[in-house]
Parts: C-alpha cells; sequence; structure tokens
C-alpha cells in the first residue's frame, strides 16, 4: 500500500490524546482546508480527505486500537479503504460540519448538504466602511446606513413564481433535492448520489416565473440598516451583522454585513491602543516657575498643574481618562508630553536678561538630574 502519514501528525494530537481534543483537532483541520474555503485547491482538498481518514480511525475504538498496534498495515488488512469522494466525508460526518457556518456547503460539486437533501441557497456577504470619530469610538455609537443589496421580490415574496401560481414539487426527484442511482458492479451494487439536473437541488419547479424578478426571488433595492459600534472599537477592526446582507435566491439564507472600522483622527489627540497621547508645549518662565494648563479629554477639558522646575519631556498622566477597552478591562489614560518651547528670536534685552541669568548655576544643566528624570519619565509611560 501507498506510503501514509501518520494520523496523530495530521491532526496534530498525542498518542494519549482523548476523545475530545481528537474532534477538537479534526474541526480545526476540516475547517483550515474545506472545499468552499480553499475552491479549486487539490492540494488542500486532499488535506481535507487526510485529515477526515485520520479521524475516522482516531475516533473508533477498535480502528485506533488497531492502527496503535500494527499501523497502517493492520487497518488494510481489516477491510479499511478510507474515504473515495467528498460525499462520503460529508455524508459521514455531517453533524460535526454542521455548525461551520458555510451556508450549505454548495461549492464543491455534490458534496455536503446537496447529496442529502434540498440546497439551501444563500446570499452573498457585503462589506460597508463606517467612520467613527474619537466621541464615537470612546461612547459607542448607533449608525444608520443606507444599503444598496439584493432584497426579496415583493411582487412574489421571494418564491420567484409569478402572482397567482405556486411552486411545484420537482417530479424527478420528488422535492427531495437529490436523485440516487444504483450500478451493477463485479463488487456488488453501488449507490451515488448526485443534485437533481431538474430543479437544481431545490426540490420545486417554478412552473410560471415571476415578471419582475424573473424567477430569481430577488431585486435590487434600498435598505436602511441600524448598527451599533460598541465602545473601544478601533481602526480596521470588523464587525459582522447576520443576515443583513444580500437576499438569497427564491428564499435562501441571506448573507451578512461585515462593517469595516475607520477613525476619524483627532485634530489634538492621537491614540495609542486605549491611551491617548497628547503633545503640549510650555514657555521657558511656566517651565521655571510652574503653571496651569488645560489638555483637551475626548468630551471637554481637564486643568492641570506644571510643578516648578519641570523638564522638557515630562509625561503626566490622566488616569483613567483614555479610551475603554473593547472586551471590557477598563480605561486608558491620557498622556501629556510636555516640552518647554525655546524662544527663536530675542530682543536685545532679552538676550541680556537671559545672559545675566546663564551666568547663575540654577541656570546650568544637571546631568544627573537629566539622566534621573528621563528613567523617571519611562517608568510613569510603562507603568
Amino acid at each position: 500500500m501507498p506510503n501514509k502519514r501518520d494520523y496523530y501528525e495530521i491532526l496534530g494530537v498525542s498518542k494519549n490524546a482523548t476523545d475530545a481534543e481528537i474532534k477538537k483537532a479534526y474541526r480545526q483541520a476540516a475547517l483550515k482546508y474545506h472545499p468552499d474555503k480553499n475552491p479549486g485547491d487539490k492540494q488542500s482538498e486532499e488535506k481535507f480527505k487526510e485529515a477526515a481518514e485520520a479521524y475516522d480511525v482516531l475516533s473508533n475504538k477498535d480502528k485506533r486500537a488497531r492502527y496503535d498496534q500494527f499501523g497502517h498495515e493492520g487497518l488494510s488488512g481489516a477491510g479499511y479503504s478510507g474515504f473515495g469522494n467528498m460525499d462520503d466525508i460529508f455524508s459521514h460526518f455531517g453533524d460535526i460540519f454542521s455548525s461551520f457556518g458555510f451556508g450549505g456547503f454548495s461549492g464543491f460539486g455534490s458534496s455536503g448538504q446537496e447529496s442529502r437533501g434540498r440546497r439551501v441557497n444563500r446570499g452573498t456577504n457585503l462589506r460597508v466602511k463606517v467612520k467613527l470619530n474619537l466621541q464615537e469610538i470612546a461612547k459607542g455609537a448607533e449608525k444608520k446606513i443606507k444599503v444598496v443589496k439584493y432584497i426579496e421580490c415583493d411582487s412574489c415574496h421571494g418564491t420567484g413564481a409569478q402572482k397567482g401560481t405556486s411552486l411545484k414539487t420537482c417530479t424527478t426527484c420528488n422535492g427531495r433535492g437529490n436523485v440516487t442511482k444504483v450500478t451493477n458492479t463485479f463488487l456488488g451494487q453501488m449507490q451515488t448520489t448526485t443534485v437533481c439536473p431538474s430543479c437544481g437541488g431545490e426540490g420545486k419547479i417554478i412552473a410560471e416565473k415571476c415578471n419582475v424578478c424573473y424567477g430569481n426571488g430577488i431585486v435590487k433595492g434600498d435598505d436602511i440598516i441600524t448598527i451599533n459600534i460598541p465602545a473601544g472599537v478601533s481602526e480596521g477592526m470588523q464587525l459582522s451583522l447576520t443576515g443583513k446582507g444580500n437576499a438569497a435566491a427564491r428564499g435562501g439564507v441571506p448573507g451578512d454585513l461585515i462593517i469595516a472600522i475607520e477613525e476619524i483622527p483627532h485634530t489634538l489627540l492621537k491614540r495609542d491602543g486605549t491611551n491617548l497621547l497628547y503633545e503640549h508645549y510650555i514657555s521657558f518662565p511656566e517651565a521655571s516657575l510652574g503653571t496651569y494648563i488645560e489638555v483637551p479629554t475626548v468630551d471637554a477639558k481637564a486643568r492641570i498643574k506644571i510643578e516648578p522646575g519641570t523638564q522638557s519631556g515630562k509625561i503626566l498622566r490622566l488616569k483613567g481618562k483614555g479610551l475603554p477597552d473593547i472586551n471590557g478591562y477598563g480605561n486608558g489614560d491620557i498622556l501629556v508630553n510636555i516640552n518647554v518651547w525655546t524662544p527663536q528670536n530675542l530682543s536685545k534685552e532679552e538676550k541680556e536678561i537671559i545672559e545675566k541669568l546663564a551666568a547663575s548655576n540654577n541656570f546650568k544643566p544637571n546631568p544627573t538630574g537629566s539622566d534621573r528624570s528621563f528613567f523617571e519619565r519611562m517608568r510613569e509611560y510603562f507603568h
């Protein structure tokens, strides 16, 4: 038999893994390599089949015992041949795939729900951008947006049938959405199930198409959607509204609305995670004598004291005045970076005054003090 990879290695679990760990590992692998997520990717298809075979063996007590004792040869001797196609996998592990949310697994031939029952159409997702200012990010916001999308046809109420007519049960599949064919081979009878060619898997036939939507059950239209955006969102973050995307053909499941967040930069405050950074300049006399300054916050102003002898680069913290954490872990801070402004154009009298001050020891730099101030500022910033 051809060389096969170790089943434990395929799922990324140890040989002592519990049933729950094996199932979890398989769900992750199946989601990663699912054909709906990797259309046309043959390598992902093979890995999908490989993971299914590994799970089929390791989740079965008897098969796992034979495999642990004899390896792949032990399974071959017991007549195990794995899965022939995707239909086998979906029909065998349908309960595991049911919570993945792929909307019917209809993107891979006749696999998934199409082989087990009527096909359910799914509408496509929509993506919109919503711009928020700092106040809206801090408080949360309710936005009403107008979206152009596919909506249910009012004339036929989404059925696709002309008003006054009804859908008929498909006579080819008797409403099941699939047809089963039995073939006699030298190994015995083989049964295959495929999508019904007459109704396309829907189980119903439109006798007379709606003259508004032409049998699709959907038309282009406008929809006003209310979006409640939580406090603390950030640039690039995406929110999802289930069922607010495009309507699906003939009464299927609508897609989702994806909201991409864009931040409108604040004129004074710069965002750094949940913290807000603010640069403030004071004069040399203010730095020497001390003063009070006003610092902008999200929705007001705060008055803070500048102590006498404040050095340029001093960072002051307004605790809890920053932005909320979206996961509810409290608010960040406002960090005020104090810069001492050095005048560039001095008058003759100003130069004379400063020259006199420069002769004083109090106006000479103190490197030790400066170094200590730097480390203090770093501690303040990071703690």
